[in-house]
């Protein structure tokens, strides 16, 4: 799950607070446009396809592809997906706040100071005839700032849940904002003395004029109870977990909302773990739910003192929830299939209307982080599934099995493997270790993915051919004059916008990823330049 990186969910606030003020981009005094918007989702649209149809890069024309700019973030942990519009780029700066960038230049228009963890992609929608920005802050909630200049809105928690996890990007459905709810308590549980664990994740809707709640479904719907003691004095507890950690996925034909759930933290485990979701989205009710790993059950204590931590359930683990959003994809016979990636390194195809499961393909050995960690791709026109492999192991926790990284073009309709890329580590070195953990992004006959050993690269979607790559580890010259340097390409990934390819190179993370603070844009080169 992707919450291990609750581990520093303290010390993270600390530094960006010490290094806010630093970044100061030139001024462009002007308001951003609206009138075209290159994303609507975390996913691109709200069936979260991961596919950019407003997009001039192809297979002919990659390598004209050349560095326009970069922007220096305020911290080393950057975990930002830009809103892009006609002439702006828009994106959170961990420490500094939002940010909105010219997009040719990358000088400041506005930005809305805020010096929490800004953890979402960052999403837009017009109300009473303003442009409206929403995003997610880790630990603080959910924000939503005026587009013309920043200003705040509002700001909202979910109080349902003692100690919210704010980590998944939104949906905006029409005026209902959908908010995944996960727990800290998956790193709380690090403390021997803590009494493990009461809270479990949910799915939250608000009114996008206010922020107030509409309704709320926890994944656990029973109180956890006391299970037992440690240390003579400390509780035990459960059943607790099921956390919710990325954007959920919108039907219309149906009315529903689908969305994947993490382990359970304590014994007794639950049926809504490592499972996915189908909700009313009218009453938050569910339709179905369907469980793909049973009695999975870990925190981040699991890591902690070769799995004797006090606080670390056993049986432990084996950790392998779904951290990415499920994607309804059409097939060529205009059907659809709900798509989900899970960190055993299986991608499961269902039936929307029922939650069946249609086909189930494993790819690698899965694990803590990863398997398939941030989410898929598909191009429907291809009829191909894009999935990245991580299979990186984390020190300390057992991952039996060899690992199979890469990125793998799956047959939508039979879950068979068409191609598979893969190519060698860089060094030996832990952060050099080659996985593929970030979301990648299809666009036109193209899968764009970043690596975890710092090379962003473009493939052909047709046969996995390696067509454009650029090496990230190395120091940039800044827009904003902050010293900029790249590192691993994790979490969100890329997004491309007509001509540019835009991407974050940095997120340290528990496996000993490199870290860095780079915001990249790309942009085709043309004859006239």
């Amino acid at each position: 799950m992707r919450s291990v990186v609750l581990l520093c969910s303290f010390i993270y606030p600390l530094l960006f607070l010490l290094a806010a003020g630093e970044v100061r981009a030139s001024d462009c005094q002007s308001v951003p446009g609206f009138s075209s918007v290159y994303s609507n989702a975390w996913g691109i649209d709200e069936r979260n396809t991961r596919y950019q149809p407003k997009s001039s890069l192809r297979s002919g024309n990659v390598t004209n592809l050349r560095l326009k700019w970069a922007y220096g973030f305020a911290g080393k942990t950057p975990r930002s997906y830009p809103l892009v519009t006609e002439d702006s780029i828009i994106i959170g700066d961990g420490g500094y706040g939002l940010v909105a960038l010219d997009r040719d230049s990358g000088c400041k228009r506005w930005v809305y100071e805020h010096s929490g963890y800004i953890s979402s992609a960052i999403l837009e929608r017009e109300v009473d005839g303003k442009p409206v920005l929403v995003f997610a802050d880790r630990f603080e909630g959910i924000f939503a700032v005026n587009g013309e200049d920043g200003s705040l809105l509002w700001q909202a928690t979910v109080d349902d849940e003692p100690i919210p996890n704010y980590s998944g990007t939104p949906l905006i459905v029409d005026e209902t904002v959908l908010v995944p709810v996960a727990s800290r308590e998956v790193a709380l549980a690090i403390n021997p003395f803590y009494g493990c664990c009461t809270t479990s994740g949910g799915l939250a809707a608000l009114d996008l004029r206010t922020g107030s709640q509409r309704w709320y479904l926890p994944t656990i719907k029973e109180p956890a109870q006391v299970t037992g003691t440690h240390f003579g004095f400390v509780n035990k507890y459960g059943p607790s977990g099921a956390p919710v950690w990325s954007s959920p996925t919108f039907s219309r034909e149906r009315g529903l909302v689908y969305f994947g759930t993490g382990q359970n933290y304590t014994h007794p485990t639950t049926t809504t773990s490592d499972a996915i979701f189908a909700l009313d989205i009218e009453t938050g009710e569910a339709r179905w739910i369907r469980q793909f790993t049973e009695n999975d059950a870990y925190t981040a204590a699991c890591n902690i003192e070769g799995l004797n931590h006090p606080n670390c359930a056993k049986p432990t683990g084996p950790d392998v929830d779904f951290g990415g959003p499920p994607m309804l994809v059409r097939m060529p016979d205009g059907n659809e299939l709900l798509i989900a990636g899970q960190k055993s390194a299986e991608v499961h195809a269902m039936n929307p209307a029922s939650g069946e499961v249609v086909w189930t393909t494993r790819l690698g050995r899965g694990g803590i982080i990863g398997g398939v960690h941030w989410g898929l791709a598909a191009s429907e026109q291809l009829g191909l599934i894009f999935a990245p492999i991580s299979d990186k192991k984390v020190f300390g926790f057992p991952s039996p099995g060899d690992p199979s990284p890469g990125l793998y073009a799956l047959d939508v309709q039979t879950g068979g493997v068409r191609w598979r890329y893969a190519r060698e580590n860089r060094c030996d070195d832990e952060e050099c270790v080659f996985g593929l953990s970030a979301g990648p992004l299809a666009t036109n006959d193209l899968v764009v993915t970043g690596s975890m050993d710092g090379f962003l690269e473009i493939l052909s979607a047709k046969n996995g051919e390696l067509l454009w790559s650029h090496d990230s580890w190395r120091d940039y010259d800044s827009v904003n004059d902050v010293a900029t340097s790249g590192g691993a390409f994790d979490g969100h990934g890329p997004l491309v916008a007509d001509d540019l390819l835009m991407i974050t190179s940095g997120y340290r993370y528990v496996g000993g990823q490199r870290g860095g603070n780079a915001f990249l844009v790309f942009q085709l080169e043309t004859s006239d330049d």
